[in-house]
């Protein structure tokens, strides 16, 4: 059974074409990458997933449920989390209040949230959990607007992650990073467990590379490829359209 199986999905906005007939599928315990240039789709692909926007047509099936249709916070009861572009946090929280703000949803509501606390233990063992795999628990007690922005990212991820998807969406998680910010979000990225499937946009083609095991290409609302890491790399036409080499004659 597949993590995500996106078929013929398509999006208009009157004559425009965001979207036409995408297929896409990610096997659990994946990391797939969904690049293209500026206006391929890709975002709308994304939020479409995610249940932030509607599709015109097609269909959206999450570990064999079709999903097509639903809102953010009952995608998230099939184990899908996101993470966004901007950073969504409370800024005059610290690290820690925001982890256990986030861990209040997994208890589905404020009465399930209310009772869990009761239990401090267990409450606190949630939070390191979330905060020593995003290898934040050093500074939990900071408040998060004095923060690095690449620590500020990587708490988007630990919020995304308190509640214990299957299936991880990440939005150009390294979009804005220093080179040493970077290096340090795809080696928490990259030793996160295999049972969380990731689906990842970016435009940071160093960092594809690095994390994904398989990658789609997108362009003008279509599927221009898709293939592992070496395929994409040979192919023309990929090339062409996207990394800005010539393709050859035949």
């Amino acid at each position: 059974m597949t993590a995500i199986r996106v078929d013929d999905l398509s999006k208009s906005y009157g004559h425009f074409s965001a979207l036409a007939s995408v297929n896409l599928t990610v096997e659990p315990g994946e990391r797939r990458a969904v690049i293209g240039p500026n206006g391929a789709g890709k975002s709308t692909l994304f939020n479409i997933i995610a249940g932030q926007r509607l599709p015109t047509s097609g269909d959206i099936y999450v570990y064999g449920t079709k999903t097509t249709g639903l809102r953010p916070d009952a995608m998230w009861t099939h184990g899908l989390s996101r993470t966004f572009q901007r950073n969504q946090l409370f800024k005059n929280l610290t690290v820690w209040e925001n982890v256990e703000l986030a861990c209040a949803a997994r208890y589905r509501g404020w009465a399930g949230f209310a009772a869990r606390r009761s239990n401090v233990s267990a409450l606190e063992r949630d939070i390191v959990d979330v905060l020593e795999q995003v290898k934040l628990a050093h500074i939990s007690s900071a408040q998060v607007t004095n923060l690095a922005y690449g620590a500020q990212r990587q708490l988007e991820v630990a919020l995304a992650l308190a509640g214990k998807p299957k299936i991880l969406l990440l939005d150009e998680p390294t979009a804005g990073m220093s080179p040493a910010e970077t290096e340090a979000m795809l080696s928490m990225l990259s030793r996160l467990p295999r049972d969380i499937t990731m689906l990842i946009v970016e435009h940071d083609m160093d960092v594809v590379f690095s994390i994904a095991d398989a990658i789609t290409v997108l362009n003008l609302g279509e599927v221009l490829a898709d293939g592992s890491r070496d395929e994409i790399r040979a192919n023309e036409d990929v090339g062409a359209v996207y990394m800005g080499r010539q393709r050859r004659e035949a």
